[in-house]
């Protein structure tokens, strides 16, 4: 390429790596045009062990299917582009063991850092430390583990929006969690008690249906609801796919919403606002967290940080609130 280009190697390298020396726009122009011709690729191995970079970072999820954590996906690999960097993306398909499997891919790999959401919030910790890869913890896990955290408060999300929900004046209130086991199915659960005691309402364990993640696990418990033959009157459903699914179930049954059965969910999206009914929903600002997630993940130092954000309520048509404008 340096004989086509009519120049020396160094010069083609200083062209390729954007430096360290400067070159002349001709002579740039006269490599870039080679480099068309040829075909030419970087070594990225070759570069890496002479760098000590990657320019990877890694992204474990526990499911890409979920809508919420295909949003902030996106919003982390469109910000790691933005630095020059390469997201390499490992989906665990709530799978701890396959979670565990894709950690150790990543980080044979020589990643630059690590984006970790767990499963089940019990990180693969050891690993990553003895690994010496800078990470960040996207979701609330112990702050003992002497690991940088980055979080929304979701027992007091769902708190807010089930408060928003029984403001309407409703008296019968279910939920839709996700699985039991889960920690931030106790945290969502927590937020939705708080709310029913400071409005006075008695918690019924008949109207609490544990269902996974999905837009099939919220039709499976709606009817499973439906089954149980008395129904709530209004409740909250712990992820915007649950809520999908959800209503299609009472939609089956001509049960409508919000007039016979009102509804709020967590971790809104986009797609929130787009839906019939509107959802009344929590949303994560993924933008910023996505920001501040490569930021922590860059920080010099040895100590760790904790990065907790305000979601927000977005209000729609789900809980009974009167339609708002499209957006």
């Amino acid at each position: 390429m340096a004989r086509i280009a009519g120049t020396s190697v160094a010069v083609v390298s200083y062209v390729v790596n954007n430096g360290p020396r400067p070159v002349a726009e001709a002579t740039r122009r006269r490599v870039l045009d080679a480099i068309n011709i040829t075909g030419y690729r970087p070594n990225s191995l070759a570069r890496a062990l002479a760098s000590g970079t990657t320019k990877t970072y890694g992204l474990v999820v526990p499911n890409i299917s979920n809508a919420f954590i295909a949003s902030f996906a996106h919003a982390l690999q469109q910000e790691a582009l933005d630095h020059g960097m390469v997201m390499l993306l490992g989906d665990a398909g709530d799978c701890r063991r396959r979670e565990r499997e894709l950690l150790n891919n990543l980080l044979s790999q020589q990643i630059d850092g690590l984006l970790y959401n767990s499963v089940d919030r019990h990180p693969y910790i050891d690993l990553i430390q003895a690994s010496g890869t800078p990470c960040v913890m996207l979701d609330r896990v112990d702050p003992g583990l002497n690991i940088n955290i980055l979080r929304v408060d979701e027992r007091a999300a769902a708190y807010q929006v089930t408060s928003h929900l029984l403001s309407h004046g409703y008296q019968e209130a279910g939920i839709i969690c996700g699985p039991l086991e889960r920690l931030n199915t106790q945290d969502r659960l927590a937020g939705w008690r708080q709310a029913l005691r400071e409005y006075g309402l008695t918690e019924r364990p008949q109207w609490i249906f544990p269902a996974t993640y999905t837009l099939e696990g919220g039709y499976q418990a709606a009817k499973h609801m439906l089954l149980a033959g008395q129904l709530p009157r209004a409740l909250f459903i712990s992820n915007e796919a649950q809520a999908i699914g959800c209503i299609r179930a009472l939609n089956e049954n001509s049960i409508k919403v919000p007039e016979q059965l009102a509804l709020v969910c967590f971790n809104g999206t986009d797609r929130a606002a787009y839906h019939v009914p509107s959802l009344t929903t929590v949303r994560q600002p993924v933008t910023e967290m996505a920001k501040k997630a490569l930021e922590m993940l860059n920080a010099p130092g040895e100590s760790v940080q904790l990065s907790e954000f305000s979601h927000r309520l977005e209000i729609g048509e789900s809980c009974g609130c009167q339609p708002s404008s499209h957006r």
